[in-house]
């Protein structure tokens, strides 16, 4: 990859953008809102993202990345990382705008800091299209992958939102039913990151002592299930208690009230990710036992 090329170019842009966004806040001082939270980790995410992926190419090391860590091509690695970078920085764009921007003082500075976010939004999706264009093969620039990335990319907000809903509430304001849903939110989230994973890295994926397709298809039941019960849950007992609880001022009523709306949203939204990641993965696994077992296809066909 040549120093003056349009890649490399783009690259650079991409680390610097990311890191001005994230330059503001840091000199702020500590972030205590979860959203604030979460937009930091993006723009972070980013600038390691487009400085790790130049340094490894420019020193000619991601060839040797390729075949010694990836299943995969390092082009379906480069490609899914953009696609999901991109996705990222759209929802912290949106966020830091509905919720910072001109929300305090310092607003030239929370416009100066979207307009970064935006930026480096742009310059991840056009070289994550033109990475789309070479038409990569592998497991994270696909629909499998980017399903995944999807379920996680859902749950940090959905998390960030319930964090946000509690915070100031008494504990015993907070039922049973509704630390539940918390609970289902938690252990679902590092799963579909760690299912990444293993599909990504040869070394997870030796260490494995079961087929992961199978894995996959139980990882998806229990977790349509406890979205379910989430789904029920959530919206029925939040509701109820949302006007219980130490008075607030208007503002931060209402911020709570639209936590409570985006959490809701956010558990059918993944709920309904996970169904289709179910139908997906129970297809793969027959298609993967019909291929395994050749005698199926001779019964199958009538040729006995």
């Amino acid at each position: 990859m040549g120093i003056c090329s349009l890649s490399c170019f783009l690259k650079i842009l991409k680390g610097v953008f990311c890191g001005l966004a994230l330059l503001i806040p840091m000199f702020r001082g500590k972030m205590a809102n979860p959203f604030g939270i979460w937009c930091e980790f993006v723009w972070t995410f980013g600038l390691v993202v487009a400085v790790v992926i130049f340094l490894l190419e420019m020193f000619l090391c991601d060839k040797i990345v390729e075949l010694i860590v990836l299943k995969h091509s390092w082009a379906d690695l480069v490609c899914g990382l953009y696609l999901q970078v991109s996705a990222m920085l759209l929802v912290a764009s949106l966020i830091y705008c509905i919720i910072f921007v001109c929300g305090r003082l310092a607003c030239l500075g929370d416009i100066f800091c979207a307009i970064c976010s935006i930026i480096a939004f742009v310059l991840y999706t056009v070289d994550a299209v033109m990475a789309k264009l070479k038409c990569p093969s592998g497991y994270l620039s696909n629909l499998r992958g980017l399903l995944r990335f999807a379920e996680s990319l859902v749950a940090c907000v959905l998390l960030a939102s319930v964090t946000d809903y509690f915070m100031g509430v008494e504990k015993h304001h907070k039922p049973a039913a509704m630390v539940w849903c918390i609970v289902v939110y938690v252990v679902c989230f590092p799963v579909p990151v760690l299912i990444i994973l293993i599909h990504l890295i040869k070394l997870l994926g030796g260490l494995l002592c079961f087929a992961l397709d199978r894995l996959e298809v139980i990882f998806n039941i229990v977790a349509v299930a406890l979205y379910v019960s989430a789904a029920i849950i959530w919206p029925i007992f939040a509701y109820k208690n949302y006007n219980v609880g130490p008075a607030h001022t208007n503002r931060k009523h209402d911020r709570r009230f639209h936590d409570l709306n985006a959490a809701t949203v956010l558990t059918y939204v993944n709920l309904a990710l996970y169904v289709v990641d179910l139908i997906l993965s129970v297809i793969a696994l027959y298609k993967l036992s019909y291929i395994t077992f050749p005698a199926r296809r001779i019964l199958t066909s009538g040729k006995y």
